[in-house]
């Protein structure tokens, strides 16, 4: 249908630069209609449905601050290892769906609050403005200061003190959350990572067995993987403890031993290395007995256990740390001391 088969009362019409609506005609027949006439809504005629919109406004307000106490009563009374039951997800976590819970309540609350204090109790009036040069003149820069001005005081800020106090409220302790998060970059861990579980007396347990090792278990050429005594799988800091603790031992011919600090550090040829990679930490587990060299999976490190568990290929930083072994007076392979050195991966102040 073309625009000469609508009555010309019907046809959309077009509103200038300064307001005046003119007729579409045949040179133009999509002419933008223009804005339709302005309709109040109840709370701009009714001041008793303002109010009710304050009162929801402040009350999500209010709710957020609640939340966000709960927030970090949550963050400081459950504990880590408490699990619950919801349905239909199942057994999770009681701290994180509770810290889920009022973290994301207190973030919709405050938005929610927002949403509804916009399009209640601001003013809905919609004004045509017209585009000017990215360099605005002091006339305009004066415009904006007043159109600034206008909506501040359109926006009842200043009137509806409820809601003022309780958007800031909301506002400046909802922060709190990420603020209680930083506690977990606490405590600092001093100088765990310079010492294992081992130390003066300790037996060296065969981690398959789970027996004490005698220098008889250990034949010429074979691997062993050994533990500290005393520490069990059904531990709560076993992986831990495992991840810096974790032996190899090994039985080489003492003439074969290069390294003059690994054969008195050894007994009876019988060498003890820490497992745990200096490239990323990964176990290493291959052993090739003819060149007592061992290889770590992840990345092709190689170190020679014949001359110090020293790096002789791939991207490792250093040698293997060594633990001082002996003999107990039951016959049982004991520690002299712990490791020297850090294991694993070197860090920024290695020593």
């Amino acid at each position: 249908m073309s625009s000469q088969d609508i009555p010309e009362e019907n046809l959309p019409a077009e509103q200038d630069a300064h307001g005046a609506v003119s007729v579409a005609d045949e040179q133009d027949p999509f002419a933008d209609p223009g804005l339709p006439p302005h309709e109040h809504r109840v709370q701009d005629i009714d001041e008793r449905a303002a109010k009710r919109s304050e009162r929801v406004v402040a009350f999500l307000f209010t709710l957020s601050m609640l939340l966000t106490v709960g927030f970090i009563a949550s963050y400081v009374a459950i504990p880590a290892d408490k699990s619950i039951f919801v349905f239909p997800i199942g057994h999770i976590s009681a701290l994180n769906f509770a810290l889920g819970l009022t973290l994301g309540g207190a973030l919709f609350t405050i938005g929610a609050g927002a949403v509804h204090w916009a399009r209640t109790l601001m003013s809905d009036v919609e004004i045509a403005d017209e585009r000017h040069a990215i360099e605005a003149p002091p006339e305009v820069k004066a415009k904006v200061l007043a159109d600034f001005k206008q909506g501040a005081k359109e926006s009842a800020l200043g009137r509806r003190k409820l809601i003022r106090n309780t958007m800031f409220g909301a506002l400046a302790l909802f922060p709190l959350s990420g603020v209680m998060l930083l506690r977990d970059l606490g405590p600092l861990p001093g100088t765990k990572l310079r010492h294992t579980l081992w130390s003066k007396g300790k037996l060296l347990v065969n981690m398959n067995t789970n027996l004490p090792l005698r220098p008889s278990d250990v034949a010429v050429g074979s691997l062993t993987f050994a533990k500290p005594e005393g520490l069990e799988e059904t531990d709560e800091e076993f992986q831990t403890e495992i991840a810096k603790a974790a032996l190899m031992i090994v039985r080489l011919q003492p003439d074969n031993i290069k390294d003059k600090r690994e054969l008195e550090w050894a007994h009876e040829g019988i060498v003890a290395f820490s497992k745990i990679c200096t490239h990323v930490g990964c176990p290493i587990s291959l052993y090739e007995q003819q060149t007592h060299h061992v290889l770590c999976p992840c990345h092709q490190s190689t170190f020679d256990l014949s001359d110090g568990a020293r790096v002789i290929f791939g991207p490792a930083g250093h040698a293997l740390p060594q633990l001082r072994i002996g003999v107990s007076d039951e016959g049982y392979l004991e520690a002299l001391g712990d490791f020297e050195e850090p294991v694993g991966p070197a860090f920024w102040e290695r020593g």
